[in-house]
């Protein structure tokens, strides 16, 4: 097996780090740490004890502390997602609501805590409470709050994400313009925390900056692709590769292939996962020295690929699950020491105002998995080689050593806040790591408007063989970037591919196992299908018609998605050496009677928020009671509607429309966050296609309580509904049959898919 392939496997098989990412890492096994753990387990390793006691990483008087913290259950936290006006109704919403109701509430004789936010993430957006999942599921009295955690985590709108994997996303200082690369990114909780940075303002919709997610397991990228669209931005791109040769890729500057190179990356690194012995019960049985030895290599091989990907001027951050310093600064001082000088370590002491930790230890011994030391390579017999390796040992030089600064690493203990383990260091790239060439430097922006994350100068590539990039050019000996850019472009041009098509890569050399993805295919600017859509909308000239793009190349287009024209860019250069899972969001389906209509596409409410500031026509703004019943009923009346709406409505023709909810800040009791929806104007009623998630989500922020659904009649109950009348209205299905076999696709618009204006599961586009 070759070190390419075991890299894989190790990458596949050592993923601890599901379990800091809450609900979307663990299943069964996750689900169990939340409980407090299994009986037959007894929280004990004598091992454990003795490596990290031996080590000093807890302070002197601490140990029983930090121990009796690793046998608690970890407390459940939860982080607040989306547009930032969409995120502070929520929290208006829980904090007035929800949390006031577990004041003095008692279960099983045990006294609820209300959730407390934690005191160093911004604007108190995440929060942390002593309920386990066992707890919250079982109890009739915190039934209403599970209904609304499990419901808006589906939409988006909450994340179940462990607190100490909240740190790195906000240690890299993101800002809308930067080019974000996340290396080893599913399930995905620190990648959405990423897109909210970038879409920082809500008014901009395609912002100048994206993320492109990797992770090396093809059934873990769907996982991912699942937890980005949820976000819903037409910035982010799910790739699938080996962290440790991610291909460089390749974009157009003004007509010149230029390498990319990112602002900021997260190498979020496989690891042990010894911090996570709070959730994952079994690692107190399993823990051995062997699994940080045999990840080492791994996570010194992502490090340093991400190093060299990285912009001068730019940030990465890397991150372990693990409290060892084998794979915690032995890591970083390899890495450092290798760079000499490129890198150096930010000191980010003061950015996180209240977050408790401990500066990274500056030595460091080696134990084998029988309990044997070892404090320098040295002494480290022959036969044990191809196990311990020298970049595992602190460096000798103490002025070297001292130089690194590796007090400014990060390490998280769990009875400092009542947290998991966790470690994290923040590098700064200085200049060009030292196996590199001369740079070209980049000609775009000036330094001001880019500020110190300007895009160069350019990084050549190294001649290491685990590079894809290299295995599918000829060989260049002594040449930079740019020529082996040039290079490849003449390559690519010679071939017989399509303008606009980015299909998987076609090399055997770069092929993963997992499913055979379907093209992107870029619809070309003379397509008769636009012209029409661009009438009916009243689409605005500045719309970006170049980044509309379809998964089919033949036969007809049933769905449109757009992604940002940085995106297109990556894309379109990049097809032959990249592995793309999924990237885009739907902004318009086509209509199976389309043509009974002015336009065959209907608007998506996946892609709205996007699409919205393009469009000129077919827009009826409502009030907040109209938008109550357009989500609680599903074909209400025009004569059930306000008077301000039914005008708007009357002279539209029949099709696909758009609602929009503006915010009364004369009203302050009023929600206060815009609201656009999907809709249909039908022969004398309207309906919205909004996900069922989506509808409670804007009741609950409205302030009323679901209570229920009739779905003969597509009625949801709330409080409001079953007080004010005892029946519910049953002029849905009269409204149906007055004239709605008019609607887009009759049979399939009662269909939960196409009501919602979205993919099963959110995964894979069908074409």
């Amino acid at each position: 097996m070759g070190r390419r392939s075991r890299g894989r496997r190790l990458q596949q098989q050592q993923r601890p780090e599901d379990a800091e990412d809450g609900a979307e890492g663990g299943g069964k096994r996750g689900e169990a740490g939340w409980e407090g753990g299994y009986p037959e387990i007894v929280k004990e390793n004598k091992l454990f004890e003795h490596y990290y006691q031996e080590l000093k990483i807890v302070p002197e008087g601490e140990w029983g502390q930090f121990m009796d913290a690793l046998r608690e259950p970890l407390p459940a936290t939860l982080r607040i997602t989306g547009y930032k006006s969409h995120a502070k109704e929520i929290l208006h919403c829980l904090k007035n609501k929800y949390f006031k109701e577990l004041e003095d509430l008692e279960v099983d004789g045990q006294k609820v805590e209300v959730p407390q936010p934690l005191s160093w993430y911004p604007e108190e957006l995440a929060w942390h409470t002593n309920l386990s999942r066992k707890i919250l599921r079982k109890s009739p009295q915190l039934e209403k709050f599970h209904q609304f955690l499990v419901s808006e985590t589906e939409s988006g709108n909450i994340s179940r994400q462990e607190a100490v994997s909240m740190i790195p996303p906000l240690l890299l200082n993101v800002r809308p313009h930067h080019k974000i690369l996340d290396m080893c990114a599913a399930p995905g909780s620190k990648t959405t925390q990423l897109i909210e940075m970038l879409h920082a303002d809500m008014n901009v919709p395609f912002p100048e900056g994206f993320v492109i997610a990797n992770d090396v397991d093809n059934k873990r990228c769907y996982l991912l692709v699942h937890q980005a669209k949820r976000l819903s931005s037409p910035c982010i791109m799910v790739v699938n590769h080996d962290a440790s040769s991610i291909p460089r890729l390749q974009i157009d500057v003004d007509g010149r292939k230029e390498i990319l190179f990112y602002d900021r990356i997260l190498c979020d690194v496989p690891c042990s996962g010894d911090g996570t012995m709070r959730k994952n019960i079994d690692v107190w049985k399993k823990w051995t020295t062997l699994n940080s030895l045999q990840l080492h290599g791994l996570q010194l091989r992502i490090a340093t690929r991400g190093a060299e990907q990285l912009a001068e001027g730019g940030r990465m951050v890397y991150s372990t699950c693990s409290l060892n310093p084998i794979e915690d600064e032995a890591v970083i001082a390899s890495l450092l020491e290798k760079s000499e000088g490129a890198l150096e370590l930010a000191n980010v002491s003061n950015e996180l105002p209240g977050l408790k930790w401990m500066p990274g230890i500056t030595q460091w011994k080696v134990m084998t998995k029988d309990g044997q030391w070892f404090t320098d390579w040295d002494a480290v017999p022959h036969s044990r080689h191809t196990q311990i390796r020298p970049t595992m040992f602190p460096p000798k030089d103490p002025e070297k050593l001292q130089a690194m600064h590796l007090e400014r690493c990060l390490r998280i203990l769990p009875h400092h806040q009542n947290t998991g383990g966790f470690f994290v260091a923040v590098l700064v790239k200085k200049s060009s790591m030292p196996w590199n060439k001369r740079q070209p430097k980049l000609q775009g922006k000036s330094a001001e408007t880019r500020e110190s994350t300007q895009l160069s100068p350019a990084d050549p590539t190294e001649a290491k063989p685990t590079d894809p990039s290299k295995l599918e050019s000829p060989s260049f000996t002594g040449t930079g970037d740019t020529e082996i850019a040039h290079a490849t472009e003449d390559l690519e041009n010679n071939g017989s591919k399509k303008d606009g098509v980015c299909g998987p890569p076609p090399s055997k050399k770069m092929k993963l196992f997992g499913f055979k993805e379907d093209p992107f295919v870029f619809i070309p600017e003379d397509d008769p299908l636009f012209p029409p859509i661009e009438k009916f909308y009243a689409l605005d000239p500045s719309f970006p018609r170049m980044n509309l793009l379809t998964r089919t190349t033949e036969g007809k287009k049933r769905q449109l998605y757009m992604v940002s024209k940085e995106l297109r860019n990556v894309l379109l250069n990049n097809s032959e050496k990249m592995k793309v899972i999924n990237t885009g969001i739907k902004v318009w389906c086509r209509n199976n009677s389309g043509e009974e209509f002015d336009c065959a596409f209907r608007l998506a409410q996946e892609g709205i928020y996007t699409l919205y500031p393009f469009i000129n026509s077919r827009i009826i703004t409502v009030s907040m009671e109209d938008v109550k019943i357009l989500l609680t009923q599903e074909n209400p009346f025009f004569r059930k509607l306000s008077s301000e709406t039914y005008s708007q409505a009357k002279d539209l023709a029949k099709g696909s429309i758009v609602l929009k909810y503006e915010p009364d800040s004369a009203n302050p009791d009023a929600l206060q966050c815009p609201i656009v929806l999907c809709g249909w104007r039908g022969k004398a009623s309207i309906r919205t296609f909004v996900p069922k998630n989506e509808r409670l989500h804007y009741l609950r922020m409205m302030g009323l309580e679901v209570l229920g659904e009739k779905k003969k009649e597509g009625v949801i109950l709330t409080n409001e509904s079953a007080a004010s009348t005892g029946q519910p209205d049953n002029e849905v299905t009269e409204g149906q049959r007055a004239g709605e076999p008019n609607s887009p696709d009759a049979e399939e618009a009662n269909s939960p898919d196409v009501t919602a204006g979205c993919d099963p599961a959110g995964v894979h586009p069908p074409r």
